[in-house]
Formats: structure tokens, sequence, C-alpha cells
């Protein structure tokens, strides 16, 4: 029994790992289909960004990166990755607060259910998103928190590798 509880951590922890990425994705570019009625969301630029999971594992992670005005437009429909296909049937980033339902299935058919809601400006971004799925016959869920500030317009060089 112990064996597969830790077969269970472990996969739940590569499957909520991956969706993070792409919530994190979601609140460092943070945009929205209001965006084709012109509503500012977030300014490109150089951002600070503070993700907490809380599932069977809980892990924080800070980073620094830069938002092209690309990178916004493309995220206009929410969280997606390459393990995972997302659909959002309600997205609502409007006035300032965020509102995200929708499910993401991989590409070995598994289904996750996300519920978000947030607040951003154009210097800000904070949005909480509940995560559901099950796992063997087991209903797995976690937390993810993300905070974000935009720290300015330029972005720091990249570093050359040598």
């Amino acid at each position: 029994m112990r064996y597969s509880v830790s077969i269970i951590r472990i996969e739940s922890w590569n499957m909520l790992r991956i969706l993070t990425a792409g919530l994190i994705t979601l609140a460092a570019v943070a945009s929205s289909a209001a965006a084709v009625a012109e509503e500012p969301t977030i300014q490109p630029g150089y951002w600070e960004v503070t993700n907490k999971v809380q599932a069977v594992i809980s892990q924080t992670k800070k980073e620094r990166r830069c938002i092209t005005p690309s990178e916004v437009a493309k995220f206009t429909l929410g969280p997606s990755n390459r393990h995972y296909s997302c659909t959002y049937p309600t997205r609502v980033f409007q006035d300032g607060k965020i509102t995200l339902k929708g499910t993401c299935a991989s590409k070995k058919g598994r289904r996750v259910a996300i519920e978000a809601t947030g607040s951003y400006s154009p210097s800000t971004f904070k949005m909480v998103a509940e995560v559901d799925t099950t796992y063997a016959g087991l209903p797995l869920g976690g937390r993810f928190t993300t905070d974000a500030r935009r720290l300015g317009d330029a972005c720091p060089a990249p570093v050359k590798p040598g």
C-alpha cells in the first residue's frame, strides 16, 4: 500500500506541476478575451512572479521574467501548455477582476477542472486557482496562488553562457 501511495503522490505532483506551469504562464502574461474590447490588462515589461502550490506537495517559486507585448496578447485564451489542452467556457478579465472556469485534458485523456479568481492592474496580478481531478479513483485537488508585480519597463540583458 505504501508503494501505491508514493506512486500517486509522484504522479499527482507531476500533473499538478505541469498545470502550475500553465497557470504561471497565465499569471505572468495575464490577458483576456476582454482584450478584444480594448480593456487594458497588464503592461509588458520586467515582472516578479511568486507562485505557491498547495497540493500533495507544497512549493513556492519566485522568478523574474520579461513579458513582451506579443506574450501579453498570446495568452488571451487562458493557461494551456504542451502537456495539457485547456478550454475556459467562463473567461472574464474585466474591471480589474479575473474569473476563470474550465477543464484541461492531457494527451492521455486525464481531465482536470480549474476554477480561478483574482485581480489585476497594469502593474499587478493576483490569482487563486483551485484544481480538482482523480487518480486511480482517488480525488486529488490543489490550490495555486500567484502574486506578481511589474518591476519596470526595461528587462535585463540576457546572460550569455560561458
